[in-house]
């Protein structure tokens, strides 16, 4: 049996993971605690079916307000109870998924108690890469990717040397606008830049896959994560989705991950990482799926993509910057405040006039999140 402890248990990954958890069976996996931002009612019923020893709301109010409603589990309250649930003494695999930069400081510390992580939250990378690597040597432990493209490298480099990979391939559906010309683009709505052809996300992330900021985010993890030179990962849109990405290497062969679309595949994975059960979609139907395409990303259109490659060539501080600022354009485009070419625009310019900075640790990581942010919430 594999116990577990989720941060985000009621967000989309979060959900899925209690999906895969039941699928499974109690007898395969015992969720040992779980903490969530602020949705006590949906907390309420997970606590009501999984029965977790510990649960931490991020919102103190939400907190006492649960405990009354479940005064037999403990629950606890803010950075400090969503870090005891990430380091419970009985939980084998923590489960990293809150949104944003409140993620990072229960991951780090999930680590330091010799956790192994499955992470789906980007700052864990893209923002901390170097640090959080450095404390998973330290540590010996495993850093197990939640995303289709990531868990599709992972299983692809399984047994393989660094040395003997030319390149990585992440694949991307190209969104909604991969076909639009440049005066389509000066028409998107918001509502437009939410319909994702493949996938039902969260807001951010669906935007994030409109400009192809999410790859450049992908992009960025496989660097720290495959420890592989940034010249060598390159990002090819795959309107279908059916191969999730792609490894090459030195002897020109490929190995490619193939299956639907569906985030519980890599979900279950790393839930059930070194081992394999039976999953819950359909068997793969190639007959029906016969038709795969590739093309390079328009580089002009998707000028968040290029902003990525920069950010982690310069390095230091920039990803993080580029990062927390992202997110803060892509709210004021969700707001109707900007508009979508803007996110990227606006992007640019921020990351012209910062000054990269040396991170060294989890402080330095919120100091320039909060710059970005700030500077972000001005332009």
């Amino acid at each position: 049996m594999k116990k577990i402890a989720i941060l985000g248990s009621t967000g989309s990954i979060g959900k899925n993971c209690l999906v895969v958890a039941r699928h499974l069976g109690a007898n395969a996996i015992r969720v040992v605690a779980l903490a969530a931002k602020s949705n006590i009612a949906l907390l309420e019923e997970q606590a009501k079916e999984f029965h977790p020893e510990l649960i931490a709301v991020f919102d103190e109010e939400a907190a006492r307000q649960l405990q009354k409603k479940i005064p037999h589990i403990p629950v606890l309250a803010g950075i400090e109870g969503v870090e005891a649930v990430a380091t419970h003494q009985q939980a084998d695999l923590v489960i990293s998924a809150m949104n944003g930069t409140i993620g990072l400081r229960p991951t780090i510390s999930a680590i330091r108690a010799k956790k192994n992580i499955g992470f789906a939250t980007k700052e864990v990378l893209v923002s901390g890469g170097e640090l959080v690597m450095n404390l998973v040597r330290e540590h010996g432990v495993s850093l197990i990717p939640i995303d289709s493209e990531l868990t599709a490298l992972f299983q692809c480099l399984k047994g393989e040397s660094t040395q003997a990979v030319h390149q990585l391939l992440i694949t991307a559906s190209g969104g909604p606008f991969r076909n639009y010309s440049d005066e389509q683009l000066n028409r998107v709505s918001v509502a437009d830049a939410l319909h994702h052809p493949n996938y039902r996300m969260g807001p951010k992330v669906t935007i994030d896959s409109s400009t192809l900021m999410n790859k450049g985010l992908e992009m960025i993890e496989a660097h720290w994560l495959f420890q592989i030179p940034i010249e060598n990962i390159k990002v090819v849109v795959h309107p279908q989705q059916i191969i999730h990405s792609m490894v090459e290497f030195v002897d020109n062969s490929l190995l490619a991950h193939m299956g639907d679309p569906n985030m519980l595949v890599p979900i279950q994975y790393a839930m059930t990482y070194p081992a394999r059960a039976p999953g819950l979609l359909k068997p793969f139907d190639f007959i029906k799926n016969h038709t795969l395409q590739f093309s390079m990303p328009d580089n002009d259109k998707f000028r968040c993509l290029q902003l990525a490659y920069y950010a982690i060539r310069e390095g230091k501080s920039v990803p993080c910057y580029m990062n927390g600022a992202n997110e803060v354009l892509v709210h004021l485009f969700l707001t109707k405040k900007i508009g979508w070419k803007e996110i990227g625009q606006k992007l640019e310019n921020l990351l012209s006039r910062h000054v990269a900075q040396p991170i060294r640790s989890f402080e330095d990581v919120i100091a320039i999140d909060q710059l970005a942010r700030q500077e972000a919430s001005s332009i």
